[in-house]
């Protein structure tokens, strides 16, 4: 099964051809300790509130709702929102299980989603083994994170995502890729990182033409939660 793969040597290169997609071979960011968990960030007044705590009703499925969090729930499948985004900013926390059970890509795996098409990593990468372009905090088969900022699992972690939605010409040519910087619990791991498509896994791909669209948490079988979402659109 690919949830335990450390890495491939048969993916297509990437852009200049040094390394292939979830490359074997590719270094692994260096770790860097966070500082240790600290307390909300509460939603400004312009934000949209995505989840509070207490409802679901900003988005698709019924997640179920414990101790405060929206945890990715079996049978459901994964989750967006109702409302549609372009350019944001958005925060949101997350917990990988405190209880590991498997390694790599099999910890705690779920993704932050946006516009349904560029995803941003989750994973228990705590200790653990995995190809560096499928790291947490990596632009999923793309760039890894430029450290390795997770805490403990079951412990609370913070994104902070600053995401620039691609542009397109009225004959729906690429005229501009989305970009994306990342915070990983006040640690920056992607620094206005260009985009090079819509996720793919152990493939590249290409744009197609879109406009706004939902925010998406992947269920990828394991019950990672998520808390305290908010998104300010730019």
């Amino acid at each position: 099964m690919r949830f335990f793969q450390d890495g491939f040597t048969d993916t297509p290169f990437l852009p200049g051809g040094k390394w292939r997609v979830h490359d074997k071979l590719r270094p692994r960011p260096a770790v860097v300790t966070p500082p240790a968990e600290g307390p909300f960030t509460p939603p400004p007044a312009d934000a949209v509130v995505l989840f509070n705590g207490k409802s679901t009703d900003a988005w698709t499925r019924p997640w179920k709702i414990v101790d405060g969090a929206m945890e990715v729930t079996k049978g459901l499948g994964s989750n967006e929102t109702k409302q549609k985004f372009g350019d944001m900013q958005l925060h949101l926390e997350f917990a990988t299980p405190a209880e590991v059970k498997g390694n790599g890509q099999g910890r705690g795996n779920s993704g932050v989603i946006i516009q349904g098409r560029y995803e941003i990593q989750v994973l228990d990468s705590y200790n653990s083994e995995t190809y560096a372009d499928g790291q947490c905090g990596s632009v999923y088969g793309q760039n890894p994170p430029l450290v390795n900022a997770c805490r403990k699992p079951g412990e609370w972690q913070a994104y902070d995502i600053f995401f620039t939605a691609p542009k397109f010409a009225a004959d729906g040519k690429l005229e501009s890729p989305a970009y994306v910087t990342v915070i990983q619990n006040g640690i920056l791991v992607q620094n206005h990182r260009e985009i090079l498509w819509p996720v793919a896994h152990k493939d590249v791909n290409k744009y197609t033409p879109h406009g706004p669209a939902p925010l998406q948490l992947q269920d990828h079988g394991n019950p990672t939660r998520f808390r305290n979402i908010w998104v300010r659109p730019l």
